[in-house]
């Protein structure tokens, strides 16, 4: 890891995207968490908050492969995943790799697709690899997608099915900048956009060190515990009619080690789960009713209010 501790790139990457990425900590590290867990992000918001800068900071910061796939109605799937191209010199058909095949891909209005489209996805990134015409191509390392949607159009739009949002680690907004942030945000692209000249600090290989280093971050058995009776209480309660499933479980877990990391410990403790519960968790519950696909706040709050008398391990 070039000499350095997971602590300290993600203290280079947090320092370096914070330089365009104005006034948002918590977004920054819960991509950096994402990144270090191996797991994808989907940012729910509305257009022109900083989600495709969000992406790039990222991506230029790990001096990875970025690449952006604007998802529309007519958007097939392999214009992603990439199709066999004949070539008349050899006579030969041969995989020409779509966009997918980057480190860090922003899968932009990802609801502006068709099921069909959308589904192009779930390999990738639960598997990270493509199969085209029968022949499997593996995606390099460290992958990771970035999708967004905007939670108030609705027209022309395919909500997301549950098989495709519990493929993200996390879900989170943005949000309006405050009148000062906004301020510097408006100085500092007088120039031009300050994104593009960002130089990387992190190699792609050191991000897949930490990735290594983070299976290995323990988690106590009462933790786990813990963890398995929040999963549990989603499934019971009666304002869900889907809880938490297994894999869903799966990546808590995983997004924990990656914030006890973060925070510079080799071990998980119970507000890891707190913290990362709301953000991990509610994209992966059915709210009951016939508005399912209800405010994202309401369900937030239905499931931290969940949480908060499951007893905590001391």
């Amino acid at each position: 890891m070039a000499q350095r501790s997971a602590f300290d790139i993600c203290r280079l990457l947090r320092d370096n995207i914070a330089k365009v990425v104005l006034g948002k900590d918590d977004l920054i590290d819960l991509l950096i968490l994402a990144a270090m867990a191996g797991e994808h992000v989907l940012l729910e918001d509305v257009p022109g908050v900083g989600k495709t800068l969000a992406a790039k900071a990222l991506a230029h910061s790990l001096d990875a492969k970025f690449s952006r796939l604007q998802f529309t109605p007519d958007l097939l799937p392999s214009d992603i995943t990439g199709s066999m191209i004949y070539r008349a010199a050899t006579g030969e058909f041969e995989f020409s790799p779509g966009p997918i095949f980057a480190n860090v891909v922003l899968a932009d209005e990802i609801n502006r697709a068709p099921p069909r489209t959308q589904s192009a996805l779930l390999e990738a990134m639960s598997e990270g690899q493509v199969t085209v015409d029968g022949v499997t191509h593996d995606l390099p390392k460290p992958f990771m997608v970035i999708a967004t949607q905007n939670p108030f159009e609705y027209e022309g739009t395919y909500a997301l099915p549950e098989s495709q949002l519990d493929r993200f680690l996390l879900r989170t907004s943005i949000g309006y900048p405050i009148r000062e942030i906004e301020r510097m945000v408006l100085k500092t692209h007088q120039a031009g956009e300050p994104v593009n000249t960002l130089e990387s600090v992190v190699s792609p290989e050191q991000i897949v060190a930490v990735q290594e280093e983070v299976g290995r971050v323990r988690f106590d058995d009462s933790l786990t515990g813990y963890l398995l009776d929040i999963v549990a209480a989603t499934r019971q309660h009666e304002a869900f009619q889907v809880g938490v499933s297994t894999r869903g479980a799966l990546s808590f877990y995983r997004g924990c080690q990656s914030l006890a990391l973060l925070r510079g410990r080799d071990y998980v403790v119970p507000d890891d789960l707190k913290l990362l519960a709301v953000p991990a968790l509610a994209h992966r519950v059915l709210p009951e009713g016939i508005f399912q696909g209800g405010s994202r706040t309401v369900v937030e709050q239905q499931l931290a209010d969940l949480i908060e008398p499951i007893p905590v391990p001391v």
